[in-house]
């Protein structure tokens, strides 16, 4: 895998045991639609970490996976990374199976998980984040809303995107002012089967939102604000 770090033995035991489990829950509950080992290792696995020199470069505090699913990013940017994170997903069934896998990986102190939307964690935990990724989540305008009522000043928002149109770019620009973010960088890569691009773009929080957040859950989805 071309585009992975350097892993230690215990690392790679890891994040392979974490594809194993994600393929056996699947036979009973819809993580994931890959199936497929090698599949797995590429658009799981080594997709994850495109984005771990952002994760690690991002402001220490607590991190948040938003729509985690089967745990990616986010757990294989905590085993690389050693940092916490709390994977938030709205389905009980998924947080259920992520619950049994952390333990399975003995990421019990590491990990936690969240069983419902986005929305509602901002109120229980408003500004309460130094970082959230998002991988293949929503579009740019939806992810910023999402992400400000519960990162901190100057927390960032880390978005794992398949392909960034420009139109998308510039609805999302058009919000930085209203919703105090500001785009800090923007990568495209190619994974080690050199057909797949990932892009990364890392959004930082640097003022209050002009607009109240969050929003009743999903309104950031049906009604994205315009710029």
């Amino acid at each position: 895998m071309g585009h992975q770090p350097e892993l230690q033995i215990e690392q790679r035991k890891l994040l392979d045991l974490h594809l194993e489990l994600v393929l056996k829950e699947n036979e009973r509950s819809n993580l994931t639609r890959i199936v497929d080992w090698q599949q797995g290792q590429l658009l799981h696995i080594e997709d994850s970490l495109v984005g771990l020199q952002e994760f690690e470069d991002a402001p220490s505090g607590r991190a948040a996976d938003l729509g985690s699913g089967g745990g990616f990013p986010g757990i294989p940017l905590a085993i690389v990374s050693g940092r916490p994170i709390m994977l938030v997903d709205s389905v009980t069934k998924k947080t259920t199976a992520l619950d049994r896998m952390i333990e399975e990986l003995g990421l019990e102190g590491q990990v936690s998980t969240y069983t419902g939307r986005s929305e509602e964690l901002a109120l229980e935990m408003p500004e309460s984040f130094a970082v959230i990724t998002a991988r293949a989540l929503s579009s740019l305008p939806s992810l910023l809303e999402l992400a400000v009522p519960l990162l901190s000043l100057g927390g960032q928002l880390i978005c794992y995107k398949a392909a960034v149109e420009t139109e998308e770019l510039e609805q999302a620009a058009g919000l930085e002012e209203k919703l105090g973010m500001k785009l800090v960088s923007m990568r495209t890569t190619q994974l080690s089967d050199n057909g797949t691009n990932r892009t990364i773009l890392v959004y930082e929080k640097v003022g209050e939102p002009m607009v109240s957040l969050p929003r009743r859950p999903g309104m950031a989805q049906k009604r994205p604000y315009k710029a």
